[in-house]
């Protein structure tokens, strides 16, 4: 007889728990394929091989194993699982925080912009323009300290003009050549000053040895300052004259050769001290005449050459408004040296007489007006000790023409 339906005993329907516990057992069985082949796709597009970010349906999924899996082996309630589950993936689930974009223009933190000022070294009111107008003005005055430094510091090239030893007829050796030197007296005064000294020697475009392009311009365009040292006279044909007696003929190549220099520095603006035979030839390169020899045309005279030799002597007198007498310490009694046979006759153009001998009128020192330092002394300064008691210190005349030099040097 078939059961009655009415009086079968039905089983018990599961519980929550249970059927929540059955459900989650059977998860982990489900899920794997999908995480795999999510694994895959990040793999896929991370290259490098890095673990790719899970997303917030991947951070549930592994929540709920997790937990699910708690279960199975603790065999707990699944109250707690689930509920440790659904907690983790609802932790997953929010948005990751944001990172601002490489190379963002947005000011940092704590930066001035950020704090709407400027820096605080800057002064109050500053604007770009005068910001600007300070950094050129610093690097100007870097540029002419720089400026001053060079000009200040490098040392001054002097010429000294040679002296030339023409050949003695039939001589032998050295003497059947022409030589060309310097006094060493004149060259050790103007280097005591602590500038170079280089003798200027002749130049012979047109020499059949040793023919040269080098002129006697370009001597004065890399120097700065002339000497025009002592030596032998200066010819009377230089000059427009006859000599008067054989033995004062002079050096006339020597004349073309010093007035040309002359000429050249005068041109490029630099300064000139002639000496003696110097101060002479500065006299008839402006258009002068010499006294051929003092003794005969000037028979008052005292006696300005003798066998002393630089220990002959005699005393100055400035005119007014001599600008050698403002150069040089007063003293009571200026003493100098007098060592010549020929001086001053006519005076050339533009020059001014600067010193006489006082006892006899013979001019003693001329000056060219028209030049920042143009200058001719008939006594040699070179030859006694500067500073000494008994002849008159010329320093300062040295120290004048090398300031010149310095000064017209660019």
């Amino acid at each position: 007889m078939p059961p009655n339906p009415d009086t079968l005993t039905r089983p018990a329907p599961p519980s929550d728990a249970a059927a929540s516990a059955d459900a989650q057992a059977e998860t982990p069985a489900a899920k794997p394929t999908a995480h795999a082949s999510a694994t895959a796709v990040a793999s896929d597009s991370n290259p490098i091989g890095a673990p790719a970010p899970k997303s917030g349906d991947d951070v549930k999924a592994a929540g709920v194993g997790s937990a699910g899996g708690n279960i199975g082996e603790t065999g707990k309630t699944g109250g707690a699982g689930g509920g440790a589950g659904g907690g983790g993936g609802g932790d997953g689930g929010g948005e990751p925080p944001h990172q601002p974009a490489f190379g963002s223009s947005a000011p940092r933190p704590g930066s001035p912009a950020s704090m709407g000022g400027q820096p605080s070294y800057l002064q109050a009111g500053d604007s770009p323009w005068s910001v600007l107008r300070r950094i050129m003005s610093a690097r100007f005055r870097a540029w002419y300290d720089r400026a001053g430094q060079r000009i200040t510091q490098r040392t001054l090239k002097i010429g000294i003009s040679a002296r030339i030893f023409h050949p003695e007829p039939g001589s032998k050796g050295l003497r059947s050549k022409t030589l060309q030197y310097l006094e060493e007296s004149i060259a050790h005064w103007v280097m005591s000053r602590d500038v170079l000294v280089f003798m200027i020697p002749t130049v012979d475009t047109q020499g059949l040895l040793h023919p040269s392009h080098i002129r006697l311009h370009d001597y004065a365009k890399h120097l700065d300052g002339l000497v025009l040292q002592g030596g032998a006279d200066v010819s009377p044909l230089t000059y427009s004259e006859v000599a008067t007696r054989h033995e004062w003929q002079g050096d006339r190549m020597r004349d073309m050769y010093e007035l040309e220099l002359l000429h050249e520095f005068v041109e490029q603006g630099k300064p000139i001290l002639g000496v003696c035979r110097g101060c002479q030839l500065i006299n008839v390169a402006f258009g002068g005449t010499l006294h051929q020899d003092i003794a005969t045309d000037l028979p008052q005279a005292i006696p300005h050459v003798t066998e002393t030799y630089e220990h002959n002597r005699h005393t100055l007198t400035f005119p007014e408004g001599s600008s050698l007498a403002q150069m040089l310490a007063p003293v009571d009694v200026p003493i100098v040296n007098s060592i010549h046979h020929q001086s001053v006759k006519t005076l050339g153009r533009d020059l001014s007489v600067e010193a006489v001998c006082a006892e006899d009128g013979v001019v003693e020192a001329i000056r060219y007006r028209k030049a920042p330092f143009v200058m001719g002394l008939q006594w040699h300064p070179e030859f006694h000790r500067a500073g000494g008691p008994e002849f008159l210190d010329c320093t300062p005349v040295l120290d004048n023409f090398l300031r010149a030099a310095r000064e017209t040097r660019f």
